[in-house]
């Protein structure tokens, strides 16, 4: 586990300390403490088959999680080998759902995988400050800057993940860049890897073709199902596909529709 890869500039071991700089710094807010967005600009999307210059682990086994969960992982010594990241937040954006579903899953640890580098230190930060105004919780979240269209292996072994987002991906309209789309039948191949038995993907757009491209992508793929309109109902997750990530939130104040694929990861038909 002696891997390193993480904070640039600040520990979460510096926590305090960080928090009197905020207090100061214009960058974050005096009445929350949390970073400003404003400061963080980045375009909308990267383009994922490009090049960029990231430290990435060989394998699962080389992620120190005391470097992401300082409290539940005191120094990579003490790793608890039966204790793994459950949840992944696929280009999470500005990590809205993250700390959303903190608080309902607290025993839970999960991750955010954003390509944007901006965007990956503000999700740092917020999660940071969060983690320093608020003492004993958003100790399970945590942020990776990565390509996951192709280090999913480098950070999960097989049948490790319990639940898996997308939400709002880019949508590449043109036809010639379908196969950059994060949902496609290649991909879910790698997806059914990480994916327990049982464990679910959720998807969701305000883009109706892609809607459409990643519904037909999970139907046609032998090794999930759609989950019934029941499941959905009972699932406290679904709600939040919308409500708690930013892109989700400017789509219903703009009176846009989305369009909303969940899935389950079943055995393979003998």
């Amino acid at each position: 586990m002696g891997y390193v890869h993480w904070w640039s500039v600040v520990s979460w071991r510096r926590g305090i300390r960080q928090f009197e700089f905020q207090e100061a710094n214009p960058t974050f807010s005096k009445s929350t403490g949390l970073p400003r967005k404003r400061f963080y600009r980045a375009r909308a999307h990267s383009n994922p088959l490009s090049d960029s210059h990231f430290p990435v682990p060989i394998s699962p086994g080389h992620v120190d999680y005391s470097l992401h969960y300082p409290q539940h992982f005191p120094s990579s010594d003490q790793v608890d080998s039966c204790k793994k990241i459950q949840f992944a937040d696929i280009g999470c954006g500005f990590g809205g759902l993250l700390i959303s579903l903190s608080t309902l899953f607290p025993e839970t640890l999960m991750i955010g995988m954003e390509l944007r580098d901006k965007v990956t230190e503000y999700v740092k930060e917020r999660i940071l400050a969060l983690r320093v105004t608020n003492p004993g919780q958003y100790q399970n979240i945590s942020v990776v800057r990565t390509n996951s269209m192709k280090y999913i292996p480098n950070y999960f072994e097989k049948g490790q993940l319990s639940k898996m987002f997308f939400l709002f991906p880019d949508p590449h309209f043109k036809e010639k860049n379908h196969r950059r789309r994060v949902i496609s039948p290649f991909l879910l191949d790698e997806y059914a890897y990480v994916l327990e038995v049982g464990g679910i993907i959720y998807t969701i757009t305000d883009v109706e073709e892609l809607g459409d491209w990643m519904k037909a992508c999970l139907e046609n793929h032998p090794m999930f199902e759609a989950l019934t309109d029941e499941e959905l109902k009972a699932d406290p997750v679904t709600k939040l596909l919308s409500s708690a990530t930013e892109e989700g939130q400017k789509v219903d104040r703009n009176g846009g529709q989305t369009f909303r694929a969940v899935y389950r990861r079943i055995a393979p038909s003998l």
